[in-house]
């Protein structure tokens, strides 16, 4: 199957397009954005991978499913379009970088700063039925966005993971922790971020590394 995606990502995961799951996959995705409203719109649905060449990836920080609201959800994990406000997660992420680094809060909860620059903030799920949230679980996103990050494990070297809450440390099992740096901690959700998130320091910590290993730093 063909897959309109970034070159470089699409070359390292074609046979993952060409397995059974993903034809599954791929017909039900036509089906729910034929018959209902998905977030993100079908253009936005490889945004992140889009902006975030394989090679230029630096830092990996995994979720899990997309925001069920379509103002908020257009393809980028934690990201949100200008004059939106700001998610209680993304506050406290941007909290969290203000403690740790000293940077300013921003206005602006758009991330494709971040993505750019080799941060490549990627939900478990990439797609979900408008207002429902979870709805496209178990259909095969989990299967591919592993594929994802074993790809990343396999043919690149010191990257960071950054791995918030339970469901993304599961998924995180995959990383070679003596190749990569794994970080982990409490989810930034309001309901759990007082739990280990603040604190964690990871935005210095990932950048520390990076450092150490002549990686050029992210500017968070």
């Amino acid at each position: 199957m063909r897959v309109r995606i970034e070159e470089s990502w699409r070359r390292r995961l074609q046979p993952e397009f060409d397995k059974p799951y993903f034809a599954r996959l791929a017909e039900f995705v036509r089906e729910e954005y034929r018959t209902q409203r998905v977030c993100p719109v079908n253009r936005d649905l490889f945004r992140v991978f889009d902006l975030c060449p394989f090679d230029r990836v630096r830092v990996v920080i995994l979720g899990q499913d997309p925001y069920p609201d379509p103002r908020f959800y257009y393809g980028i994990c934690f990201s949100v379009p200008d004059g939106l406000p700001v998610p209680g997660s993304l506050q406290n992420i941007f909290r969290e970088i203000h403690d740790d680094t000293g940077r300013p809060v921003p206005a602006s909860g758009r991330l494709e700063r971040w993505v750019v620059q080799g941060v490549l903030p990627m939900n478990s799920i990439l797609t979900v039925r408008a207002f429902r949230s979870g709805s496209h679980r178990d259909r095969g996103w989990e299967t591919f966005t592993d594929a994802v990050i074993r790809r990343l494990n396999d043919e690149r070297e010191h990257l960071v993971f950054m791995l918030w809450g339970s469901y993304a440390q599961r998924k995180g099992a995959i990383i070679d922790p003596s190749r990569h740096l794994v970080l982990s901690a409490a989810h930034p959700s309001p309901r759990s971020a007082d739990r280990g998130f603040f604190g964690c320091r990871h935005f210095s910590r990932a950048n520390d590394y990076l450092r150490q290993h002549g990686i050029p730093e992210i500017e968070w």
